[in-house]
């Protein structure tokens, strides 16, 4: 059985790897990330920059001493988002009742997953406020970054220097991929 658990969680930490590295390609599509970042392999049509980043963040959290401290940051930040996400497709099917959906799901489903995640956030919120604060924090920190450089900013409109082109077309030479 524990070969088994083991190989479950690898097959959702290698799902997780390339869902995350999708999302760092689709913000710089957004422009809210280097343009680099959304650049795709010639020969695979995989993000090769995104999985690289992906792959280095995940490297340097691996070098924690507390990976049960980890855990809790990543855990918590995830279900909220998830929650977040979740409340927002039943904003948008209350507000957006006649919006082209390719999937359509009873009401039901949604509101029992938000459930479990207000359970999956709150609950460590209230067994470890510490660690939960410190990954809230974390994740609020990127706001004023966000709302500086981002928000309301045309794409790419502030990384069109000189050093800036240099150094995206050494990494398209060196990773080989270009713009989709």
């Amino acid at each position: 059985m524990p070969i088994f658990v083991a190989l479950s969680t690898f097959g959702g930490v290698n799902g997780n790897l390339f869902t995350s590295a999708r999302f760092f390609a689709m913000a710089s599509h957004e422009g809210q990330l280097p343009e680099v970042l959304g650049m795709i392999s010639i020969c695979r049509c995989t993000p090769v920059p995104s999985l690289l980043l992906t792959c280095f963040m995940s490297l340097v959290m691996l070098c924690t001493s507390n990976i049960y401290a980890l855990i809790n940051y990543l855990s918590f930040a995830q279900w909220l988002w998830t929650g977040i996400v979740i409340l927002g497709l039943m904003i948008m099917r209350k507000t957006r009742p006649h919006m082209h959906r390719p999937i359509r799901v009873s009401l039901i489903c949604p509101v029992v997953f938000l459930a479990c995640c207000v359970f999956l956030t709150v609950f460590p919120m209230i067994a470890e406020p510490v660690e939960t604060g410190i990954g809230l924090a974390i994740m609020l920190a990127g706001l004023p970054v966000y709302l500086i450089f981002c928000y309301k900013q045309p794409k790419h409109s502030r990384l069109r220097g000189g050093l800036y082109v240099k150094i995206t077309r050494f990494l398209q030479k060196l990773l080989e991929v270009v713009t989709p």
